[in-house]
C-alpha cells in the first residue's frame, strides 16, 4: 500500500514537471532567448565576498529571488534545498537543525546548539530565525561541516547566516498582501531612503495572522494557529570610500495559540500477566506495575491509545486523604479519588495528527531584539578593520496540555460523606466532584499542562582585521568576546499535585479537616506551600506543582587567523587556527514537587523535603574548556570553471550542566546516582569536493564527500524529571550532489541529493527507558512512589515472592519504594546506612539493590554500529521551474518535489525510534511585470496535505513514558500580490 502511495505520488509529480520541462514547446521564446549562465551568488561563507564557487567549503546560497521562487519563507524550510539536512521542532522552546546527521540533541539549559546560527555574521546562541518568516533578505548561507576558525565555537555541524538587506543610495519600496487558506492574511513592506549622499535609511516590515491548523475535538476549535509580526530598521553612513558603518534593529514578536509539540502517542502498557510462574490476575496489580506505554511502532493502530493509569501506575494519583479521627479515635479517611481508579480508561484518540483533544488551548508568547552595530575601516589599501557589536533579548513562553487527550472523571462528590459524632464534614476538597485548582482552575477532570518560559540576553563584539599582502597572499585575523545569560524555567501542573499538596501534606491530626491549615504556626504533620496565583500571573514559588529552574552564564572569547595562499597559479593552500576559552557558570535550583518541611531537622517527615516555600539554589558549578580547532585546505584550480578541494577542519562544542532533581533527605529517598555534567563534544572531518561551471556557464555541478570523526556527541532523554545529557562517540559519512541546469535563460532545473551513513561507535551503550530490562524475563519493571519518579527493575522472583506473600498478592507502595529508590522506613540503596530491617526481608529475601543492573535503573542497551538520530541515509531535492513571456508580462511556473528516506529520532534504533520515509512536494506561479513593478503569486505547498511524523520525543517515567510527535504543516494554498516602487 505504500509503495503505491509512493509510486502514484511521484507519477504525479513527475507530470507536474514534466508540464514545466516542456514548457519551451508552447512559449514565446525570446529572440535573445539561449543557453543562459546560472546566476552567480556572492557569498561571506569565508567573512569576504567570493563567488560561491570559489569558496572550498560545502556551502549552500539562497538569494531572495531563489528563496521567493522555491516559497522557502523561514529557516525551518530549508530543509527543502539542501543536501543531508533534517529540521524539527524540539520539545521545550527551541529547535533541532541537522546537517549530515549532526543537530541539537541536548536540551539542558547549558547546551548549546551544533548548528551556529549567525545574523550577518554574528552568532544567535538563542533566537527566532526559525520561527519568524524571511523579512527583507539578501541571502541566506548555510554552511556544511565544522567551521572550526571564522566562526568556530559551537559551529561542529556547520553554519546558518542569515543576510539581511541594508540600506543603499537609491530610493526602493515595496509593499505585498496574501491571502491563504486557514484564514491566512500576511502582508509585507519595505522602504529605503537616502537623506543624504552618504546616509540611508531603510526600514521593513511583516506580519501573519491564520486560524489553527489542529482541530480540538473535545471543544470544537481550531488551535495551533498564527499571530506574530517583525520589524526591522537599519541606517548606513558612508561619509568616505574609507569607512563605513550600519545600525540594525531587528523586532520580532508572537502571541497566538501555536503548540510547541504535536499529538501525545501511546501504545498502552496493561502490565504484565505472570511474573516468575505467579499468575497476576488482579488488574489493579497488573497496573501497579504497568509502565503506561510500551515501546510500540508509533505507526500502530495501538500507538493511538493513552496510558494504563490504573493501580497508581500513574504516580500524581493517590485517593486517601486524612480526615480526622472520630469520637472514638478510629481514622478516618477522605477519598477524594479512588485508589484504583483509572483516568484513561477506555479513552482512545483519532487518528488523524491535526486532531487533539484538550480542556486547554495552548498559549504561545515570543519576543525577541536584536541590535547589530557594524563598521568598515580602510587602515590602507590593502587593510580593511571589521568591527561587529551585537546585543540581542529573548523572552519565551508557552503552555500547552501535557497530554493532549481528554481524561474520564475522577473526583469523588466529597459533600457531607463523613458521618461522626452525629453531624456531617462539609468538605470543601471537591463538592459535586469538581476541584478548583489554583492554577488550572475547576474540573472533574484529571487536568496536566507545562509551562516553558525563558529570558536571555546576549552580548558579542568581534574585531577583525583583513590583509590583501600581494597578489598571492592575504590573511585575515581577530578577536571576538561572548556573554550568554539564560534563565529558563520549566513547569507542569497538575490537579492531584494541588490536591495532595493541600489535602495529604497540609493536615491537622487529630483536628478535622474543616479547620484552616497554618503552615506557619508548627502544628501540622507536613507543609506543602500551595501558589494561589493562576498560571497567567504565576509567581512560581509552590510546591504543588513540579519546577525546573535553570540560570546559566556562558563567557567566551576566541583569537583566530586564516591565511591564505596561491601555492602556484592554480592551487591555493588556506590554514586556519581558533583558540577558544570557554566559561560556564551554572546556578542550579532543586525541583521541590510535593516537598514540605517541618520538623526540628529541617526534613519533613513525610516528604523528606527541607523547605516550605520557594527554590534554594545549589552551590554555583563552574565548568570551563580551553580548545584549539582550524581548518586545511587545499583547492586546485583545474580550468577556469572547474575546482577541486581537500580539507580538514577540527570543531568544538562546549559542555555543560545536568539539571538538578529534587532536593530530599537521602534518609527518606535516596536517588539513583546520575551525572551531574556533561562533556564537550569534538568533530575530526575529511572532506574533498569539486565545484564545476560547464557548458558556457549553463551546467553547475558541485559535489561532496565527507568523513567525521565524532567525539563525545551530546544527546538527551529525560531520567527523574531531568534532561540527562550523554556522551557517545559515533562516526558519519556522505556524500552530497548540487546541479543546477539552465539550458535557456528561461528554464531551469535543480537537483540536490544526499547519501548518509552514521554510525554509534563499539562499546557505546545507554539505559533505553522504554525498555529496562532489555528481554531479560529474570527481571521485571516497577514503578516507586511519586518522590522516586524514574521506573527500576527487580528480580522477577523476589517481586512473585511478595506478590505470593502474607499481604494478598499486593505490591505496595513501600515495596516498590524499597526496590526503587531508599527510605528511612524502607531500606537504603546505601550499605553505609543503616535504617533497621529491610522490607525485602521482612518477605523472607536477602537482596541488596546495589547489584542489580546500574543500580537497578535497568540493563544497558547496546548502541554499536546504531545510526544518530534523525540522520536519514538519503535526501533529494528536484525541483524545475519556466517562463512565459507574455507581452510585458513574465509568467513563471515551478516545482518541487522532496523525498527523506527513513530514520530514528533516539540513538537505540529500535522499531519504536522509527520515522517512516516521507515526502512533499510545492507549486508555484508568478506573474511580474517590471514596468510597472506588479507581480502576483499563487502556491501550493504539501501539495497531497501529508501529515508525516517527522520527529518524536519521549516524556518522563511518571508522565508514563508517552511520545510527543511532529509533523508538517498542512497542504497551505495562498495568492500574493506585491507592487515595488
Amino acid at each position: 500500500m505504500a509503495t503505491s502511495v509512493v509510486r502514484t505520488r511521484l507519477a504525479a509529480t513527475a507530470s507536474v514537471l514534466a508540464l514545466t520541462i516542456a514548457a519551451p514547446a508552447l512559449a514565446q521564446t525570446a529572440p535573445d532567448g539561449g543557453a543562459t549562465a546560472v546566476d552567480d551568488i556572492i557569498v561571506t561563507a569565508q567573512k569576504r565576498e567570493e563567488s560561491i564557487q570559489d569558496v572550498p567549503i560545502a556551502v549552500s546560497a539562497f538569494s531572495a529571488e531563489t528563496l521567493d521562487a522555491m516559497k522557502i519563507e523561514g529557516g525551518s524550510e530549508l530543509l527543502r534545498a539542501i543536501p543531508n539536512v533534517s529540521f524539527s521542532k524540539s520539545n521545550f522552546s527551541m529547535y533541532n537543525f541537522s546537517i549530515r546527521g549532526i543537530g541539537t540533541k541536548a536540551v539542558s539549559a547549558s547546551s548549546d546548539p551544533a548548528v551556529a546560527v549567525s545574523f550577518n555574521n554574528s552568532p544567535l546562541l538563542r533566537n527566532r530565525l526559525f520561527e519568524q518568516e524571511y523579512l527583507d533578505v539578501n541571502r541566506v548561507e548555510v554552511l556544511r561541516g565544522p567551521q572550526g576558525t571564522l566562526y568556530g565555537r559551537n559551529a561542529t555541524a556547520g553554519v546558518v547566516n542569515m543576510i539581511p538587506n541594508l540600506p543603499e543610495p537609491d530610493f526602493d519600496a515595496m509593499l505585498k498582501a496574501e491571502v491563504g487558506n486557514y484564514g491566512s492574511v500576511r502582508g509585507q513592506m519595505m522602504v529605503n531612503i537616502p537623506l543624504s549622499d552618504t546616509f540611508w535609511v531603510r526600514g521593513a516590515a511583516s506580519m501573519t495572522k491564520r486560524d489553527g491548523f489542529d482541530l480540538n475535538t473535545f471543544n470544537d476549535t481550531q488551535v495551533n494557529g498564527r499571530d506574530l509580526y517583525s520589524t526591522r530598521l537599519s541606517a548606513a553612513w558612508e561619509p568616505s570610500d574609507r569607512f563605513s558603518a550600519n545600525l540594525i534593529w531587528e523586532h520580532f514578536g508572537e502571541d497566538d495559540n501555536r503548540s510547541r509539540t504535536g499529538k501525545q502517542l501511546c501504545t498502552r502498557d496493561p502490565g504484565p500477566e505472570e511474573v516468575a510462574g505467579f499468575k497476576i490476575a488482579d488488574v489493579y496489580m497488573r497496573g501497579r506495575m504497568s509502565q503506561g506505554c510500551l515501546p510500540g511502532s508509533l505507526y500502530s493502530d495501538e500507538a493511538y491509545s493513552a496510558p494504563n493509569g490504573i493501580g497508581l501506575s500513574q504516580m500524581y494519583l493517590l485517593g486517601g486523604i486524612p480526615a480526622g479521627r472520630d469520637p472514638n479515635n478510629r481514622f478516618l479517611t477522605l477519598w477524594v479519588v479512588n485508589a484504583k481508579t483509572d483516568p484513561y480508561l477506555g479513552v482512545t484518540q483519532s487518528k488523524n495528527l491535526r486532531e487533539i483533544s484538550t480542556t486547554y488551548n495552548p498559549v504561545y508568547r515570543a519576543d525577541n531584539d536584536v541590535i547589530q552595530l557594524n563598521a568598515r575601516y580602510n587602515v590602507s589599501d590593502r587593510v580593511t578593520l571589521f568591527s561587529q557589536t551585537l546585543y540581542t533579548s529573548d523572552s519565551f513562553y508557552a503552555t500547552q496540555d501535557y497530554a493532549r487527550y481528554v481524561s474520564n472523571p475522577i473526583f469523588n462528590d466529597n459533600t457531607n460523606v463523613l458521618a461522626t459524632d452525629g453531624r456531617k464534614f462539609v468538605s470543601t476538597i471537591s463538592p459535586g466532584g469538581m476541584y478548583d485548582d489554583p492554577q488550572l482552575g475547576l474540573s472533574s477532570r484529571m487536568l496536566s499542562v507545562d509551562l516553558s518560559q525563558s529570558e536571555n540576553d546576549q552580548f558579542y563584539q568581534e574585531l577583525r582585521l583583513q590583509a590583501d599582502v600581494n597578489d598571492r597572499f592575504n590573511f585575515s585575523v581577530g578577536a571576538n568576546y561572548l556573554n550568554f545569560n539564560t534563565d529558563d524555567n520549566y513547569y507542569v501542573f497538575n490537579n492531584t499535585f494541588s490536591v495532595l499538596a493541600e489535602y495529604f501534606y497540609n493536615v491537622r491530626i487529630p483536628n478535622p479537616i474543616t479547620d484552616t491549615n497554618n503552615c506557619q504556626d508548627g502544628s501540622l504533620k507536613e507543609c506543602v506551600y500551595v501558589d494561589k496565583s493562576r498560571l497567567g500571573a504565576l509567581v512560581g514559588d509552590g510546591h504543588n506543582y513540579f519546577r525546573s529552574k535553570n540560570v546559566v552564564e556562558t563567557t567566551s572569547w576566541a583569537v583566530f587567523g586564516e591565511a591564505y595562499l596561491d601555492v602556484t597559479e592554480d592551487v591555493t593552500a588556506t590554514l586556519g587556527l581558533r583558540y577558544t576559552k570557554d566559561e560556564k557558570i551554572s546556578t542550579l535550583y532543586p525541583s521541590q514537587l510535593l516537598l514540605g518541611s517541618s520538623d526540628a531537622l529541617g526534613y519533613g517527615p513525610a516528604s523528606g523535603g527541607s523547605i516550605v516555600r520557594g527554590y534554594v539554589a545549589m552551590p554555583d558549578i563552574v565548568q570551563d574548556w580551553s580548545a584549539v580547532t582550524g581548518r586545511f585546505v587545499l583547492d586546485w584550480r583545474l580550468t577556469d570553471n572547474i575546482m577541486a578541494y581537500a580539507s580538514y577542519a577540527r570543531g568544538y562544542k562546549g559542555g555543560g550542566t545536568n539539571p538538578p532533581r529534587a532536593d530530599i533527605n537521602p534518609l527518606v529517598v535516596q536517588y539513583q546516582p546520575l551525572a551531574e555534567t556533561f562533556d564537550p563534544e569534538y568533530v575530526n572531518s575529511f572532506e574533498a569536493g569539486v565545484k564545476t561551471d560547464l557548458y558556457d556557464g549553463m551546467l553547475r555541478f558541485n559535489a561532496t564527500a565527507f568523513y567525521y570523526d565524532y567525539k563525545d556527541y551530546q544527546v538527551s532523554q529525560i531520567v527523574d524529571r531531568i534532561s540527562l545529557n550523554e556522551n557517545f562517540d559515533a562516526k558519519s559519512m556522505g556524500l552530497e550532489f548540487e546541479t543546477i541546469f539552465r539550458p535557456t535563460r528561461d528554464f531551469r532545473i535543480d537537483l540536490n541529493l544526499g547519501f548518509l551513513k552514521t554510525r554509534i561507535d563499539d562499546g557505546e551503550k545507554s539505559i533505553d527507558v522504554m525498555n529496562r530490562t532489555q528481554g531479560n524475563k529474570d527481571w521485571v519493571v516497577l514503578r516507586p512512589w511519586i518522590q522516586v519518579p524514574s521506573n527500576c527493575i527487580a528480580p522477577a522472583e523476589l517481586v512473585a515472592k511478595i506478590l505470593s506473600g502474607p499481604f494478598g498478592s499486593f505490591l505496595g507502595t513501600e515495596d516498590t519504594a524499597a526496590l526503587c529508590g531508599g527510605s528511612a522506613r524502607l531500606g537504603s540503596f546505601d550499605p553505609k546506612v543503616t535504617l533497621g530491617p529491610k522490607l525485602w526481608q521482612r518477605h523472607g529475601f536477602e537482596y541488596d539493590p546495589l547489584s542489580a543492573p546500574n543500580g537497578g535503573r535497568g540493563f544497558d542497551a547496546d548502541l554499536s554500529g546504531n545510526d544518530l538520530p534523525n540522520a536519514p541515509h538519503f535526501t533529494a531535492n528536484v525541483g524545475a521551474q519556466y517562463t512565459f513571456h507574455i507581452g510585458s508580462w513574465d509568467l513563471t511556473v515551478r516545482g518541487d518535489y522532496y523525498r527523506q528516506s527513513s530514520s530514528y529520532f533516539r540513538v537505540y534504533n529500535t522499531e519504536y525510534d522509527k520515522l517512516r520515509a516521507w515526502d512533499s512536494v510545492n507549486m508555484v506561479a508568478s506573474l511580474d511585470n517590471l514596468e510597472t513593478g506588479l507581480s502576483a503569486q499563487i502556491y501550493v505547498k504539501n501539495l497531497f496535505d501529508d501529515a508525516p511524523i517527522v520527529d518524536a520525543f519521549t516524556n518522563s517515567d511518571d508522565s508514563m513514558l508517552t511520545t510527543n510527535v511532529f509533523t508538517l504543516d498542512p497542504r497551505l494554498v495562498g495568492f500574493s500580490v506585491t507592487k515595488s516602487f
